[in-house]
């Protein structure tokens, strides 16, 4: 990682099926990683089931910020809160 607050960076992710890209910081890339280790499953795929998740909402956020918040609610699960 560059630096805490980097711009963000445009990456391409499959969802299913079609290509789209996501701008994160690179702080929330190493946590998508990572949180698609540990769920066991490619980035690619958690990606879509965060992309499911956040159609279900009644006013849905756009994919980026749906991914950071996901992220966020991992993270707070993962610490116990």
């Amino acid at each position: 990682m560059t630096t805490l607050f980097h711009p963000p960076i445009k990456r391409s992710v499959e969802i299913a099926g079609h290509k789209t890209s996501i701008s994160l910081e690179p702080l929330f890339w190493e946590m998508l990683k990572q949180a698609a280790k540990a769920e066991g499953l490619p980035i690619n795929a958690l990606v879509a089931r965060i992309d499911a998740e956040r159609i279900q909402a009644p006013v849905p956020p756009g994919l980026a910020g749906a991914v950071r918040v996901w992220l966020v609610g991992w993270m707070a699960s993962r610490l116990g809160g």
